[in-house]
């Protein structure tokens, strides 16, 4: 029972980190569309918000697997 319930964690982390890296990249689309002068700034941001989103995600699946 623990390994279903470990798995539905892992699953909720890795959609998660699927939604919360689709929004920054639409916010940031927004954002270039709205100053495309400054483009270079806002993709250096969005790459490390994204990382760091990312790097939460597989913290949580390692956590959640790691339980069982």
């Amino acid at each position: 029972m623990t390994g279903s319930i470990a798995a539905i964690g892992a699953g909720l982390a890795v959609i998660g980190a699927g939604i919360g890296i689709g929004q920054i990249g639409g916010h940031a689309m927004d954002a270039i569309a709205r100053q495309p002068e400054q483009t270079s700034k806002i993709q250096t941001v969005m790459l490390i918000a994204a990382a760091l989103v990312e790097g939460v995600a597989l913290f949580g699946v390692v956590v959640s697997l790691m339980c069982k």
